[in-house]
């Protein structure tokens, strides 16, 4: 019982905490709601110097221009990594689905995994030490 709470915790809680943050980010933005695809959004489509917005994400060259400061050095290190994500997306014909599917689902239950593992393997190794 108690490792299916943790578990559920463990599941759980990040998803938690991103409605918490975005409905927190929601009543400080001004209502200034852009329209994506249809869709209303919290942010402009709009480039805004001081600002990221959906023009970053649509122009990451913009937003490394314009907002990003303290990776500057490590471009060279992230690019490939990140680009590489980004066509890899692309490349299955949906990259709205198959975002949600690696970057929402696979990959922080992967992650989730290996948290739980690790917790697992914590507790064998002080009930083995509590033996000795």
């Amino acid at each position: 019982m108690k490792k299916t709470v943790i578990f559920l915790f463990l599941i759980c809680s990040p998803y938690v905490l991103m409605l918490i943050v975005n409905e927190t980010i929601r009543s400080t933005t001004n209502n200034q709601a852009g329209v994506i695809h249809g869709y209303k959004t919290m942010n402009i489509s709009k480039p805004v110097k001081d600002k990221c917005t959906w023009a970053c994400h649509n122009d990451t060259t913009y937003c490394k221009n314009n907002h990003v400061k303290t990776l500057k050095p490590y471009f060279e290190y992230t690019d490939p990594t990140y680009f590489g994500i980004i066509n890899l997306l692309h490349s299955t014909g949906n990259y709205g689905v198959a975002n949600i599917v690696f970057l929402v689902l696979l990959i922080p239950l992967l992650i989730l995994y290996f948290i739980l593992k690790a917790i697992d393997l914590n507790i064998k190794t002080k009930r083995l030490k509590n033996k000795k």
